[in-house]
């Protein structure tokens, strides 16, 4: 995948984020987004989340707009 093709997914996502923010909570140990229904942050192992819909927006739109700086469980396979 391309960097304008991976940062364009990344746009998308964010904007899928964004548009359904209860659908999703921020992890409040490494900011990352993950569904309403995790309980253990899949990243940091984290349990402790923000559900405020403003939250998850804001942190939507940081993610989206910039490059990809942690590694993901897809990055290792």
């Amino acid at each position: 995948m391309t960097s304008s093709t991976h940062q364009q997914t990344r746009l998308d996502k964010a904007k899928e984020i964004a548009n359904n923010p209860g659908d999703y909570k921020v992890c409040e140990g490494c900011d990352s987004i993950v569904g309403s229904s995790t309980i253990i942050c899949p990243n940091c192992h984290g349990y402790r989340f923000d559900t405020a819909a403003a939250r998850v927006v804001d942190q939507a739109v940081w993610l989206g707009c910039r490059e990809q700086t942690s590694v993901t469980s897809e990055d290792l396979h």
